[in-house]
């Protein structure tokens, strides 16, 4: 196969040749990409201009929601994009850019979960500290170090998914991914890639294992707490973080905890589900069951 190190395109793969449906899909990812929009906007907006949600959980849940924004308009837009015009190819830039965006908001959410976490562990299970423990400064430390975590991770994976030979140009997703990248490459470069994503897969695993050992801790304070309101007061801070994980994880395994599948349809499915399921429910699942947002969105309206 011919070298394709040099080309200026990549080719995505298209949902439909048939432009009916072409149209139908812009406009349901349409649908989904401003309703994510909207969502995270209003609890940016309501968090910013009600000075009673000025506190750490909420603080953590404006960058969830920033980092939320840019995970769905990595390739959202894109694809809007390509059902208008039917063109289905993206520069080598612009692949770059999508991988390096991708994995840094995703990396980035994840690691902010894990702040979060710890948050709603210090609030239960040490609520005489908290004030003490989550001060404005280290509340602003862990969000910084969230986001350097996501960059970090980016230029890692990026630098090892691109210093590859590609022997095509074909990809066979509707955005770059890197898994569908490494298929394209006719070197052993791509072997360190490979060894790139176990490591990053054991980081994510061991993130998880800490919110599940967290959140074991924390049930075990809350069945400690004597009233019945006292407890689900508790509950109620911490089942929207929980959900939220919980998304995150399912979409996740939902894509890749599969037996492999030749078939394009459903790896499209798959990847539509881990790309816009977490940030669309997010801020529906921290706003359906909070008071203090809901009060916050009916002062905004």
């Amino acid at each position: 196969m011919s070298n394709f190190t040099s080309v200026s395109t990549f080719l995505l793969q298209e949902f439909s040749d048939v432009r009916e449906l072409q149209i139908l899909y812009f406009f349901l990812f349409l649908a989904l990409y401003l309703t994510t929009i909207t969502g995270n906007l209003l609890i940016i907006a309501s968090v910013a201009l009600d000075h009673h949600l000025h506190t750490p959980m909420y603080f953590f849940l404006t960058n969830l929601a920033m980092m939320d924004i840019g995970t769905i308009s990595v390739m959202i837009p894109k694809s809007l994009t390509n059902f208008i015009m039917n063109n289905w190819s993206i520069s080598y830039s612009g692949c770059v850019a999508q991988v390096f965006f991708y994995i840094f908001f995703a990396a980035s959410d994840l690691s902010l979960l894990t702040v979060m976490a710890h948050d709603r562990y210090v609030a239960i299970c040490n609520p005489l500290q908290y004030e003490t423990i989550m001060h404005r400064q280290a509340c602003l430390q862990m969000a910084v170090i969230a986001w350097i975590t996501g960059l970090l991770y980016a230029i890692v994976h990026t630098s090892g998914t691109f210093a590859n030979t590609f022997c095509s140009n074909a990809v066979n997703q509707f955005f770059c991914e890197i898994p569908k990248l490494l298929k394209l490459s006719c070197s052993d470069f791509y072997l360190v890639e490979v060894g790139l994503l176990v490591a990053g897969c054991s980081i994510v695993t061991g993130c998880f294992i800490f919110i599940i050992i967290t959140y074991m801790q924390i049930f075990s304070a809350v069945f400690r707490i004597p009233s019945i309101h006292g407890q689900k007061k508790a509950l109620s801070t911490c089942l929207p973080h929980l959900t939220v994980v919980s998304i995150l994880i399912f979409s996740g395994l939902f894509a890749y905890a599969r037996p492999p599948t030749y078939s394009f349809d459903l790896d499209v499915v798959f990847a539509v589900i881990y790309t816009t399921v977490p940030p669309i429910f997010n801020p529906f699942v921290y706003s359906i069951r909070n008071k203090d947002i809901k009060s916050a969105l009916w002062k905004l309206f």
